[in-house]
């Protein structure tokens, strides 16, 4: 029996790191506390490409494709998202469990707003990690902060 720690990707704002979008952080120490003992893994692929503070992203539905467009540019940041998630999930292949920001475009499960181009929302959906994720985890859970919340 292999007496290496467990390991959890975390994104980084619930465990306190200012990498929002808007400087800020998302901190759920319940988050951290419930992983005590595991190796931690925080992951954000937003800050290492385009900084902190930055323009804000969407998911907008494109044709039927989910792409990542900046809020006020409408650049389309997709592809850059996805290299960096992959490179991320290469460079951990290994973990047993991932605990993710709601309603984020790049992390949320299930809760992201998927708006049209005009940004009047059409549905909720996955950030773009979360379904890289699936391909790349298929055994491993996923939960968000919620999952870690009193009601």
């Amino acid at each position: 029996m292999s007496s290496a720690k467990k390991r959890v990707i975390i994104s980084a704002c619930i465990l306190g790191k200012f990498c929002r979008y808007d400087g800020k952080t998302k901190e759920i120490s319940a988050v951290e506390e419930a992983y005590k003992g595991w190796e931690i893994i925080p992951f954000c692929p937003e800050a290492p490409l385009f900084g902190t503070p930055r323009e804000r992203i969407n998911v907008v539905d494109v044709d039927g494709e989910h792409r990542i467009i900046t809020d006020e540019t409408e650049v389309d940041v997709t592809e850059r998202l996805r290299g960096e998630i992959k490179r991320f999930c290469k460079e951990h292949s290994d973990v047993d469990a991932i605990v993710l920001k709601s309603k984020s475009p790049s992390c949320g499960y299930g809760t992201t707003p998927i708006l049209d181009r005009d940004k009047n929302e059409l549905k909720k959906g996955n950030g773009i990690a979360v379904d890289i994720f699936l391909k790349n985890y298929p055994n491993t859970p996923i939960l968000d902060e919620n999952h870690f919340l009193d009601d």
